[in-house]
């Protein structure tokens, strides 16, 4: 027979609270249930979460996975306490990247930790997280909440995220680029998921407070540069499934200059028209503040182009009208062009 005759310490004592975290799973539940697609074996609650490829439709399969963060983003969203847009941040930082190596994204972990767990703002950060997974057609079917007081400060929290995606063999990108072919940049929507910590200090130096008045745009300065990064899954697999993409590059850390060469042959590099697009208020706004060059910008951020798709030249008006009906604004930007490097013309400030 088991007694309890002692009033000891408990898990709680020491910060970390079991039941909150039970809570959590269950709030959460029904944003996760939403993200369901075909393949999905379990929901929340196991110890591994189980999905049937042939269940989602593939007969010789290869497997991509990707992880991901949001980064320094993550302070603004804490100061400000606007956490529902992060998550969907998490999201498309990892499923944006699995489509450029042609694969549909079909499953999402995501790990939260933090030193005290608060169920509400946690649930609205997940929620973000399962807006994310519906709105690129993949499922949340598990995930990790970690409690852990003494490592993050109060109202810290950090995220992680992790896509798998799948592609029938073969079919993998980037795939038969050649000298001649169409650049097509997909518009972002605004600054997205890195280079954040420059943007921070930008604002420091602004002098303006995360309350102000946003000067390119509605709403709070905090408000618009916690915009979610843009989901480009659903639209580029459309592109992909029509024939004619040979390559796609995510925009990200390393803006246009580093990300594009990843998805060319090394024999192979680009001309790109600056004048192809209006770069957004919130880049000119930056170049502005910290005096920064237009090479800087080009390295440092997306200048509005978060997607670029290297396309057959014959196809390329057909691609743009297709990408232009699933609702994305498509500017042809440039070629590919024998000989290594990017070569830019026009002007972006």
């Amino acid at each position: 027979m088991m007694t309890n005759s002692k009033n000891g310490i408990t898990y709680a004592d020491a910060g970390v609270d079991i039941d909150a975290g039970n809570a959590l799973v269950e709030r959460i539940k029904p944003a996760a249930k939403r993200t369901k697609r075909p393949g999905v074996m379990s929901g929340l609650g196991g110890f591994g979460a189980l999905f049937d490829l042939k269940g989602a439709g593939y007969t010789d399969p290869i497997l991509v996975a990707a992880t991901d963060g949001v980064g320094t983003k993550l302070r603004i969203a804490i100061d400000t306490g606007n956490v529902d847009g992060v998550g969907v941040d998490l999201v498309a930082m990892c499923v944006n990247d699995l489509v450029c190596q042609g694969a549909e994204p079909l499953f999402f972990l995501d790990y939260f930790a933090t030193g005290k767990l608060e169920t509400e703002e946690a649930a609205r950060i997940i929620e973000g997280i399962a807006r994310g997974c519906e709105g690129s057609g993949c499922a949340l079917i598990g995930g990790e909440t970690a409690e852990m007081p003494g490592m993050y400060s109060d109202g810290d929290f950090d995220l992680a995220g992790f896509s798998v995606g799948a592609m029938e063999r073969g079919m993998d990108l980037p795939s038969g680029v050649v000298a001649g072919d169409v650049l097509l940049g997909l518009a972002s929507d605004g600054v997205h998921s890195n280079g954040y910590s420059l943007v921070r200090k930008l604002v420091a130096m602004s002098g303006l407070g995360w309350e102000a008045n946003c000067p390119w745009a509605d709403g709070t300065l905090g408000e618009v540069l916690l915009t979610p990064t843009r989901l480009y899954v659903k639209p580029a697999l459309q592109a992909i499934r029509a024939g004619g993409v040979h390559a796609l590059a995510h925009i990200t850390g390393g803006g246009l200059t580093e990300n594009l060469p990843r998805v060319l042959p090394e024999d192979l590099g680009a001309e790109i028209n600056l004048d192809a697009w209006d770069m957004p208020g919130v880049f000119k706004w930056m170049a502005d503040i910290g005096s920064m060059a237009e090479p800087e910008m080009l390295k440092t951020f997306n200048c509005g182009v978060g997607m670029i798709l290297v396309v057959s030249a014959d196809q390329a008006e057909s691609l743009k009208s297709l990408l232009g009906d699933a609702g994305e604004t498509v500017y042809e930007m440039g070629r590919v062009t024998a000989g290594a490097g990017i070569d830019y013309s026009g002007q972006l400030l």
